[in-house]
């Protein structure tokens, strides 16, 4: 209906209707005085003009560009003040150039870093303050280099490292203070290691140890 398409509006549904039934307009309002019709002109104007637009004083319209702009000029926005114009350029960024947000000062900016960050990299966020971003760092950190978690603070940090771990590695967990983590140390651990576990104090673990055991020694009660 005709009153849900309006340019001059101060509703953004109306805005965004009419821009994207006429695009071709869309480049005469990115300086408009209304944040919002600044943003939606921006999602619908053509990239050469976009990328010509001054930096905005509205973070709303500042994600917008960053959401456009070529991922080679993102660079201007990496410490932009706004958290969700970052997490737009975390997420578009090239990898190798995520370095810079290792230390951001929030911690979803990060976690979006550690997603995608190359994995060499992913030992700089080994020490990080927040467990999902540590978590994440676990999910994704070569198994060589899960070591490197091994007396992290977070049970469930230890339990995804522990989960992924080189069989030496994981043999190391097997007296872990959180039964989850012993758990997940007797599935990977060399079976020569884990028969100490068959006295454990919890009952899952000492069932998983008998039934690797089992599994290599058919018809053993052990």
């Amino acid at each position: 209906m005709p009153g849900d398409i309006c340019l001059v509006a101060q509703s953004g549904r109306q805005i965004d209707r009419f821009l994207r039934r006429n695009p071709q307009l869309a480049e005469d309002y990115l300086d408009d005085g209304f944040w919002e019709r600044r943003a939606i002109a921006a999602r619908y104007a053509p990239l050469e003009r976009v990328r010509q637009m001054p930096r905005d004083a509205d973070e709303v319209v500042r994600r917008v560009v960053a959401s456009r702009l070529p991922i080679d000029e993102l660079d201007d926005y990496l410490h932009d003040s706004d958290r969700e114009v970052r997490m737009t350029v975390a997420e578009r960024i090239a990898p190798e150039r995520l370095d810079a947000l290792i230390a951001d000062e929030d911690y979803l900016v990060r976690l979006q870093a550690a997603r995608r960050l190359p994995h060499g990299q992913l030992r700089r966020m080994v020490g990080d303050a927040d467990r999902e971003v540590r978590k994440e760092v676990a999910r994704r950190l070569p198994s060589f280099a899960l070591s490197m978690l091994a007396q992290d603070a977070d049970n469930e940090v230890r339990r995804i490292a522990a989960s992924r771990m080189l069989p030496a590695d994981a043999a190391k967990m097997l007296a872990d203070p959180d039964w989850v983590v012993r758990l997940e140390a007797v599935q990977r651990a060399p079976l020569e290691s884990i028969s100490g576990s068959l006295d454990d104090a919890e009952a899952d673990v000492r069932a998983a140890v008998r039934q690797r055991l089992n599994e290599f020694f058919p018809g053993d009660d052990q």
